[in-house]
């Protein structure tokens, strides 16, 4: 069987963005295909569009609990509660792991500003500390799902 966060972890040094890496590392399983997956965690850059918010490998791993677990039927108070579950479940491991799940506290850069952002890209931590969110991130949705 394959590695799936060291899929994520390809995916995520081939340029996509921590959301797509996530979510496209287990979409096939839950009948979403890798191509719609990255197109639909693009906006997950830089904690969204790159605004510093909920880090991207976070909000992938959310997206993968919704698709497991998430309600589809009208009334279906059960699954809308077991996505809840699920959810801080995973939110309380990484939290435990990295002391948050916002971009700019995870990286010590409010990327959002171009100054600081250039200040992120020539610290490396881009290449250093988001290849581990993301590996790390599937880890723990795998824990969970």
């Amino acid at each position: 069987m394959e590695n799936k966060s060291e899929k994520a972890v390809e995916i995520f040094n081939k340029g996509f963005n921590c959301a797509q890496a996530v979510l496209s590392s287990h979409s096939e399983e839950y009948g979403l295909d890798e191509t719609m997956a990255k197109k639909i965690g693009g906006a997950f850059i830089g904690g969204i569009a790159n605004n510093g918010e909920v880090c991207g490998a976070v909000s992938g791993a959310l997206m993968l609990i919704g698709l497991k677990y998430g309600q589809h039927i009208e009334g279906d108070i059960e699954s809308k509660n077991k996505t809840n579950q699920i959810t801080n479940e995973y939110l309380q491991k990484f939290k435990d792991e990295f002391g948050s799940i916002i971009c700019r506290e995870l990286l010590n850069y409010d990327i959002k500003i171009e100054e600081e952002a250039k200040k992120a890209r020539e610290s490396g931590i881009f290449k250093t500390l988001c290849p581990l969110l993301v590996k790390k991130s599937v880890d723990f949705v795998e824990e969970v799902l």
